[in-house]
């Protein structure tokens, strides 16, 4: 199959507490958001490539698998703990506070790429350690496009080794304030300039509830978020966006500008349903009417005929 999306991420359990309640462990990892956005685009074979512990349940395995998603690539450890992470949110929603941090079986991952996989055309590279990154960029064949997520504690820890994998990339997701902190500069339009200048072609600057911006060369392209009456739980949501995103590039084939902007709309168009619930929750339920109904509430939303004036 051509129509291929290489995902490479964390699949882990996640504590969450925000103003609305708070859960014990869940289904979490950046490999499972981007997974489940993509799983929404039936016309494309998903890859996970990550690492689980013994104790990661059967149950969610199969549930993964029923979302059609390829799990060659998932390794389980013997006797290992799967990834954990815990955190607390404020009451902006906004910002957060971690709690615990578990690597348990991601400290010692070793990437392995299944031979099915090595020709996809898609790759889409989860937020983790720099070093997991470049390892399967070196796995792949010739991809048409390599997209990578990335986040300001590798910019604090592992800057040199990042901006490596940053050179080798074609697309790069990133939020506001870490577009600033890799560049050095506050104005987004300076920062994309200098990002694109350590190799990719397009940057992409998340700006969570105030939408997300694409640069290419000297056009841009600025896409709002859909307003929501609650946000429920923001975890996922820049991963689902990136998996709505590499998921539409993987199935129309188009890497071009102009598609790319619709691949930005259908990213933000699936980061909406994530924060409406819990975890993955909204994800594991959602449905193609849903889908395609929202996509009509941002054509409305952004769509309209400019009268210049005479």
């Amino acid at each position: 199959m051509s129509n291929q999306l290489l995902v490479v991420g964390t699949v882990a359990f996640d504590a969450i507490e925000t103003p609305f309640g708070k859960t014990d462990k869940i289904l979490g990892g950046a490999a499972t958001f981007i997974g489940l956005a993509a799983s929404q685009f039936k016309r494309i074979e998903t890859g996970i490539v990550s690492v689980i512990g013994e104790d990661f349940p059967e149950d969610y395995i199969q549930l993964l698998k029923d979302r059609k998603m390829n799990l060659e690539g998932l390794e389980q450890v013997k006797g290992g703990k799967t990834f954990f992470w815990s955190g607390k949110y404020h009451n902006d929603m906004n910002s957060r506070d971690t709690l615990d941090t578990q690597l348990n079986v991601l400290a010692d991952f070793q990437p392995v790429v299944p031979e099915r996989f090595k020709n996809a055309e898609i790759v889409m590279l989860g937020n983790l350690h720099p070093g997991v990154q470049l390892s399967v960029i070196e796995q792949v064949a010739n991809p048409k496009l390599i997209v990578l997520d990335t986040m300001n504690f590798w910019m604090d820890t592992t800057l040199e080794l990042l901006k490596k994998v940053i050179a080798k990339v074609d697309v790069i997701t990133i939020n506001d304030e870490e577009a600033r902190q890799l560049s050095g500069e506050y104005s987004l339009v300076k920062a994309a300039r200098v990002i694109r200048d350590m190799g990719p072609d397009y940057v992409v600057i998340k700006k969570g509830e105030h939408g997300a911006l694409l640069f290419h060369k000297e056009e841009m392209f600025f896409a709002p978020a859909l307003p929501l009456e609650e946000v429920f739980d923001p975890t996922g949501a820049g991963d689902t966006f990136a998996g709505g995103f590499s998921g539409y590039l993987a199935q129309t084939g188009d890497i071009s500008f102009k598609n790319m902007k619709n691949a930005i709309i259908h990213g933000s168009n699936l980061a909406s349903f994530c924060v409406e619930k819990f975890g993955t929750e909204r994800m594991l339920q959602l449905n193609q009417d849903e889908v395609n109904e929202r996509l009509k509430h941002f054509k409305a939303l952004t769509q309209f005929e400019i009268n210049l004036a005479k």
